[in-house]
């Protein structure tokens, strides 16, 4: 994992929950421990890891990921073990 991603687990970990995490380089840390980013329709993407999937929608207008979406992120990622 690159250090970039490594930024990026580290702050979606973070307490309280940051803001402003960019939805892209949540979309490359998923991709960087293996997982797959599938778009859906609309604004709709699956993040799927070991047969695992997460739903969420990408964030408009902004590109930042609102706080729920990091938190489910997070809740996500500990399912499946990664954690920084």
């Amino acid at each position: 994992m690159k250090t970039k991603h490594q930024k990026t687990l580290n702050a979606i970990f973070a307490n309280p929950t940051r803001s402003g995490i960019k939805f892209a380089e949540i979309e490359a840390l998923v991709v960087a421990v293996g997982g797959e980013v599938r778009e859906g329709d609309g604004s709709r993407i699956v993040f799927e890891i070991k047969d695992k999937r997460e739903y969420l929608h990408r964030p408009h207008p902004g590109k930042e990921a609102k706080k729920y979406q990091v938190e489910a992120v997070r809740a996500f990622l500990q399912l499946l073990e990664i954690t920084p």
